[in-house]
């Protein structure tokens, strides 16, 4: 038997997700789970029958590779309306195993051994594996405060000749911030002129709340240019486990990036996409999400009030940052195990996403969740 555990590893340094690691242990202790970003109920009945509708009607076979027609016309016409932007159906519109999929696919296509990619800190933790293993160099920024403000003035002295790509989540995952116009348009002086490629995760688009608007890379000429914009139809409609995604790009970065996504994946989900371009041509399906969703992290927050916690209000997606100072001074790591096994709540502690596992006391919720469940979660959290 060949001794496999001798070859070289990409990911030498790889460890299990701390959402694996997090839900897993809730499972194990029968813990109410807050951690891992699904919500804990149901998606849409019409989009569900509209999948068994599509399913009936034979299109159970391969889709083309960038997606159904009607699909991408769906998405050309909402991010035109929304954004003010015309993406080439044919051409600079794909449809992916998730937001992931689109992800992996546009680091791998552009990212070459030695090339050197700008991550800001704290990150959702797919961006860096991928980095690693396509031979790219990952430099960390890390966001500034409670607020997670990013000092433009450090990213550019962090700007040299190896840069390939620099990577922006907005809203943004874990921390709850949205990045604002004044943020985009710093961004777009830093890469006016460059040959810089942005990946922009907008996965959470949809969920903003207090009246602010989207600042999507797609409306800003010179981040448009070079920008790859990744969503998600299952954080939009509730259905994180349908792992369906799509992105949008230039067509010379969507041809690179077809390269991948024909090798990995070839399509997806084809009974889906029809249900999807369906579904999206009544825009209140996405442009109630704001209200929905805030009315959750108002309530989260309202049950909260007299805790010991801390908190500055999510600015969008469907996380709350809490901050625990006042209750014990130990690792964030160790609180959350200790609060998922002892008090039967699970949560993601945020210092595995910062720089050098920078530890702020501060652990991250998911309130897409019931009024039952926030509620039982709250009595929980009273009581520490």
């Amino acid at each position: 038997m060949p001794d496999f555990s001798a070859l070289p590893s990409k990911l030498p340094k790889g460890k299990t997700s701390i959402f694996s690691v997090m839900s897993s242990l809730a499972r194990e202790h029968n813990a109410i789970d807050l951690s891992q970003g699904f919500p804990n109920f149901d998606t849409d009945h019409t989009l569900k029958e509209l999948v068994f509708k599509a399913m009936k009607e034979g299109h159970n076979q391969y889709p083309p590779m960038s997606g159904i027609p009607q699909l991408r016309e769906q998405l050309s016409a909402k991010i035109d309306h929304l954004y003010g932007v015309k993406y080439k159906v044919d051409s600079e519109i794909t449809l992916t195993a998730g937001a992931t999929g689109a992800i992996y696919a546009a680091i791998t296509a552009f990212v070459h051994p030695g090339d050197e990619v700008i991550v800001f800190k704290p990150a959702y933790d797919s961006y860096e594996p991928t980095i690693k293993a396509s031979g790219g160099k990952v430099i960390p920024v890390q966001m500034k405060g409670e607020d997670f403000k990013i000092d433009w003035q450090e990213v550019e002295e962090m700007i040299t000749a190896s840069t390939r790509m620099l990577i922006i989540t907005t809203p943004h995952n874990p921390s709850g911030t949205v990045f604002s116009k004044e943020d985009m348009q710093q961004l777009e002086i830093l890469l006016k002129g460059t040959d810089i490629i942005l990946l922009s995760d907008e996965v959470y688009e949809h969920i903003i709340f207090d009246e602010r608007e989207h600042q999507s890379a797609s409306r800003f000429p010179y981040l448009a240019e070079r920008a790859i914009i990744c969503s998600s139809f299952g954080k939009t409609f509730h259905n994180t486990g349908w792992k369906m995604g799509y992105c949008v790009a230039p067509e010379a970065l969507m041809k690179e990036i077809w390269k991948i996504h024909e090798l990995t994946v070839f399509c997806v989900n084809h009974p889906m996409q029809h249900a999807f371009a369906e579904y999206l041509k009544t825009p209140e399906n996405y442009l109630q999400l704001p209200g929905f969703y805030q009315q959750k992290r108002d309530k989260f927050l309202s049950l909260l009030k007299g805790s010991k916690f801390t908190s500055t209000p999510a600015q969008g997606t469907y996380y709350q940052i809490l901050n625990y100072e006042k209750i014990t001074n130990e690792k964030d790591t160790n609180f959350a195990r200790r609060l998922t096994i002892d008090h039967k709540l699970a949560s993601i502690p945020l210092s595995v996403f910062n720089y050098k596992q920078k530890d702020n006391k501060q652990l991250r919720f998911c309130f897409a969740k019931t009024d039952e469940t926030l509620e039982k979660a709250a009595e929980i959290l009273h009581k520490l």
